[in-house]
């Protein structure tokens, strides 16, 4: 097989960077001011420079859908950052309404909580667990790559086994897509059900008071 196939594949993995929540202003911003942070940190991922990384027609259907909590006064807090970034993460791979129940309820228990985890440091771990993995998943794909490369081997055509062997490598990794979106949706669907911190005495009191005057 042709050796720009593993110049791409290296090249597309040095532009896999995830948002650091660091990177990330601790003022509120105005929508303005997140797109162009968005654009600026995720830019590299685009396929043409005609995508778009995030508008505010998107962050306007994001918040209608619930996938967004509102802003405050017209401004967006670190948080919302956040959780546009988790948006954009999951837009390729789930549907709006499975985005919705992973982060919805993630919303709900951790966005800008004061008592116990906060959605910040949510974030944190599962992008340094990611990170942690992510030669792992260089392995992987060169590991795939030799194995697409002995494909074909008695075809003589050296344009045309190159050809193949570069198909039976994108089907490799697509099947590997296929499986694990397959896996991610029957987790969603069969046992995904964040629990929110626990409340409080006081806040169990309370709720039952309330109750009761209805």
């Amino acid at each position: 097989m042709e050796q720009n196939v593993e110049k791409i594949i290296s090249e597309a993995i040095q532009k896999m960077k995830l948002i650091s929540s660091e990177d990330i202003p601790n003022i509120n911003l105005y929508m303005d001011q997140v797109t162009t942070f968005m654009e600026s940190q995720l830019g590299q991922m685009k396929r043409t420079e005609d995508d778009k990384i995030l508008t505010k027609t998107m962050i306007n259907n994001y918040a209608k859908n619930n996938l967004l909590p509102s802003p405050e006064k017209k401004k967006y807090t670190k948080e919302h950052v956040i959780m546009l970034a988790f948006i954009y993460y999951f837009k390729n791979l789930l549907s709006i309404n499975d985005i919705n129940s992973l982060l919805h309820p993630l919303s709900e228990a951790y966005f800008n909580n004061a008592d116990g985890l906060n959605l910040t440091q949510v974030y944190d771990e599962v992008v340094r667990k990611r990170e942690l993995l992510s030669s792992e998943l260089y392995a992987d794909l060169e590991k795939k790559y030799a194995a697409s490369s002995e494909t074909f081997a008695d075809v003589k055509d050296t344009a045309e086994r190159n050809s193949l062997q570069l198909f039976a490598l994108i089907c490799m990794l697509s099947f590997d897509v296929y499986t694990k979106k397959q896996i991610v949706e029957n987790l969603i669907d069969r046992l995904y059900t964040p629990q929110a911190p626990a409340e409080n005495e006081k806040e169990k009191k309370e709720k039952k008071e309330k109750e009761k005057k209805k």
